[in-house]
């Protein structure tokens, strides 16, 4: 039976009086099942997609349990990227304001000397990148033997980013007493591993029903050249008159050049990706969850921790890298209640990707078409949904593996990757895949029949002032 209060859950006082200040009135599904557990002191395993208040479920009991008399690191919650460290933060500030609850956000792109600074004042909980937390951890400034709470959040995006070994690393340095929650969108093998060797007994909830399906939201599918689809993307806003729409694309060198078509167009949009500064990107987000920006351009990685009500369009320009990636897009429009429209964008090549789109989804993607009323002076882009893919006779591109000599280390990102090797070898951005970037070194693929061609014109080329060395992965 839900729960009908926060109250009910076993939240003190403080707590409940905060979550007044806030406007919050009943628990979402995953703070039902979560939050009792976890102040049991019980670790937890919490699967639900973003926007689901995951960060209330782990953040209260942590709160609950600080003691702001004791001035040492209590609680630690790892992050993938800098944006939802930053969310996650301002969240966990307001909720523990009356019990002056000291939040201390650790991140990349900032000063390390201020957030040393932070630390040294107090911080009873910190927040943070990996990286940066672990850069932290070998200064000395992070200490974490009286860390009685760790939390994994988005654990699945710290594994697509190639964060899980320090991941590791940290959590072995933090005490074997530690109470550890572990929240993530999808829990892959990985992940299920991680959590074997490192949760003890856990309570695994799955939040499906409510916030892992999409069946409130109305998808199409719409087939076009690579070549046709900016021009396709304005018929399809001209044509939906989206309330507000978040348009995903796979590069941040993409994400440019499509902000600057819509904008030239003479429409309100913004763009939204790493290369940008924080402080623009928290302007960007800022105004986009304000409503005063209706369309926003986005990589999924810049636009993870977006948390949007208001959306009413989902637009994948460019095909999603999974079909999970898919779902969690596609979950950002239809909340509380409303419905919503996606329209996926494909090319004939990509026919494949759309059937395993479906099947994880369960749904069929109907083909995109021009609703009747809209004046005919614009340009209609048909799908032509059965149109024969240049395939193999497996239906399936063949890939080739590429591994890149360079990594983090030397501040590489997928997008460098990808920019690279379609500059110097005329491949189109969405034909670079499946591009992972660890420490040292980082994996692409490419379609098989181009495979010795990229090597060969993208090997020496200039990668942040490094040349880039490539090999073919045997096999």
């Amino acid at each position: 039976m839900r729960m009908s209060t926060f109250a009910e859950l076993g939240l003190s006082r403080p707590l409940l009086e905060a979550l007044e200040d806030l406007g919050y009135e009943q628990p979402t599904p995953i703070q039902e099942l979560a939050i009792p557990p976890l102040l049991q002191g019980l670790d937890v395993i919490g699967e639900a997609q973003t926007g689901s208040g995951k960060t209330a479920a782990f953040g209260l009991p942590i709160l609950q349990y600080v003691d702001p008399g004791e001035q040492e690191l209590q609680a630690l919650v790892l992050t993938p990227t800098r944006e939802l460290c930053i969310q996650v933060t301002q969240a966990l500030r307001s909720y523990g304001q009356r019990k002056r609850v000291d939040v201390v956000a650790t991140f990349g792109g900032a000063p390390i000397r201020g957030q040393q600074a932070q630390l040294r004042a107090g911080g009873h909980v910190v927040v943070g990148t990996v990286g940066r937390v672990r850069d932290l951890i070998s200064r000395h400034s992070l200490l974490l033997h009286a860390c009685r709470f760790v939390v994994l959040d988005e654990a699945d995006e710290m594994l697509d980013l190639g964060f899980l070994e320090d991941v590791e690393r940290i959590l072995a340095l933090t005490p074997s007493s530690r109470q550890t929650g572990l929240f993530s969108a999808t829990v892959p093998s990985e992940i299920r591993r991680l959590a074997d060797q490192y949760l003890y007994d856990p309570v695994v909830i799955e939040v499906r029903a409510e916030t892992l399906t999409v069946e409130s939201v109305e998808q199409f599918a719409l087939e076009v050249q690579s070549r046709d689809k900016p021009r396709a993307l304005i018929d399809v806003i001209e044509a939906e008159r989206p309330e507000q729409a978040l348009i995903f694309v796979r590069t941040k060198v993409r994400c440019d050049q499509l902000y600057r078509t819509l904008r030239d167009r003479g429409m309100n949009v913004r763009a939204l990706h790493g290369d940008m500064s924080q402080g623009a990107r928290d302007g960007v987000m800022l105004s986009f969850k304000a409503g005063r920006t209706p369309l926003l351009v986005a990589t999924d990685v810049a636009a993870r921790g977006l948390d949007i009500s208001a959306v009413s369009h989902v637009i994948n320009f460019d095909v999603p890298t999974s079909p999970d990636v898919y779902v969690h897009r596609v979950g950002r429009t239809a909340r509380v209640g409303r419905s919503g429209r996606a329209i996926t964008f494909y090319e004939p090549r990509q026919r494949h990707e759309i059937e395993a789109i479906e099947r994880r989804a369960g749904v069929q993607l109907a083909p995109w078409v021009k609703d009747a009323h809209v004046a005919a002076t614009a340009v209609t882009a048909r799908p032509r949904r059965h149109s024969k893919p240049h395939q193999g006779a497996d239906g399936q591109v063949p890939l080739r593996k590429l591994i890149i000599a360079g990594g983090r280390a030397e501040g590489l990102e997928p997008s460098d990757i990808i920019h690279a090797l379609t500059a110097a070898s005329g491949l189109d951005g969405e034909a670079v895949r499946n591009v992972r970037v660890l420490e040292r070194f980082a994996f692409a693929e490419v379609p098989a029949p181009d495979a010795e061609r990229v090597l060969e014109r993208a090997s020496g080329a200039e990668v942040r002032g490094r040349p880039l060395r490539l090999e073919l992965a045997r096999g």
